[in-house]
């Protein structure tokens, strides 16, 4: 049987394991941030997309990373007063993690075997976003230019599936 999103955990921004299969049912939204990023206003645009959707099955998990340009420096609870106190964020992030090289996070060695972009088995840069449906096992992706704003009519046909 071929892996789903569901079949993996990762580490909250808190210390504490995350079971993914908690997410079975729901649209995942998994975006790799930074703080110190030219897309990092897009975190506004996603918390706006986590309120509008979550009670329709919409979770947005942000999974902060440092591998561009040294952009998120800052520790986990620092990332988190970060984006609570200048954005708002109240959907769930993630410990720090690598998306590229040998200590790739197995969740996003997924994604990226799920939905190869442009650099085919890597990530461009902070705010790659990947779209999962309910079943675990599609994905989308998106570069870090596309706003989440631009990701409501896909989010919406994930949901409605």
């Amino acid at each position: 049987m071929e892996a789903t999103i569901f079949d993996f955990k990762a580490k909250n921004n808190k210390g504490e394991e995350v079971d993914f299969s908690q997410y079975k049912g729901k649209v995942l939204l998994i975006v790799n941030t930074a703080s110190k990023c030219g897309f990092t206003p897009q975190y506004k645009g996603l918390e706006e997309l986590y309120k509008k959707y979550k009670e329709k099955g919409l979770v947005i998990i942000g999974f902060p990373c440092n591998q561009f340009a040294h952009q998120e420096s800052g520790n986990d609870s620092e990332i988190a007063q970060f984006c609570e106190m200048n954005f708002g964020v109240s959907f769930p992030l993630m410990s720090k993690i690598e998306v590229n090289g040998k200590n790739t996070h197995p969740v996003y060695k997924f994604l990226k075997k799920q939905a190869p972009g442009f650099l085919v088995s890597k990530i461009k840069w902070n705010f790659t976003k990947f779209l999962v449906s309910k079943e675990g096992s599609t994905v989308m992706r998106y570069s870090p230019v596309t706003t989440p704003v631009s990701l409501e009519a896909d989010i919406e046909s994930f949901l409605a599936k």
